[in-house]
């Protein structure tokens, strides 16, 4: 077998660095960001706006996107998660925080019973990113492979910590650009910003 590409060899290094520093992040300074990060959330996308909202269960100190996806849902919107099926797009399932749970792949939480909805917005989580928008997720290719076939596809919103700033994280041709980013410094739109 050929040895993995320079590119992946060095995404992959990254992304274990970016992961470690994550995790390393204190408390209080991980409550203000992620304060900061929902309160942006809140102004640039009030809660209610889209029909549908998926988010994500987080994981390995990412961004906990559950107090806005609870806030979407008592504005009268509908909140989703993904349910992963290896090597395919995600499946989204309607979620409330009384919904029955299983655990999947990676042992992430998704909801046990539901037939597939179609989002109209994406929160996905970011290991690392860039300027232009590109994403560095968990190396699996879901969100990609998941915003490649949706149609129309849904806006892609990559939350973050500032930690996973990048100058670049070495796109490849499969990569999805983020529509835009949030952090704890503020939104960042390629096209507009």
């Amino acid at each position: 077998m050929p040895p993995p590409p320079l590119n992946a060899v060095w995404r992959k290094a990254q992304r274990q660095r970016l992961i470690a520093e994550r995790l390393a992040i204190a408390d209080d300074a991980r409550a203000a960001a992620s304060a900061a990060i929902e309160s942006t959330l809140i102004a640039r996308f009030p809660p209610g706006r889209w029909p549908i909202v998926a988010g994500y269960w987080p994981m390995r100190g990412e961004f906990d996107p559950l107090p806005y996806l609870r806030r979407v849902i008592d504005a009268g919107g509908a909140v989703a998660l993904p349910v992963v099926t290896p090597k395919a797009p995600l499946a989204f399932r309607l979620w409330t925080p009384d919904a029955p749970m299983e655990v999947g792949v990676w042992d992430i939480p998704y909801p046990a019973k539901g037939a597939p909805v179609t989002p109209s917005a994406l929160l996905i989580p970011l290991v690392g990113f860039d300027a232009a928008n590109h994403r560095l997720g968990n190396g699996g290719g879901y969100y990609d492979r998941t915003l490649a076939a949706l149609t129309p596809r849904p806006i892609a919103i990559g939350v973050g910590f500032e930690v996973g700033r990048l100058g670049s994280i070495a796109p490849a041709t499969h990569d999805q650009r983020m529509d835009i980013i949030i952090t704890e410094a503020g939104a960042f739109n390629q096209q507009t910003d």
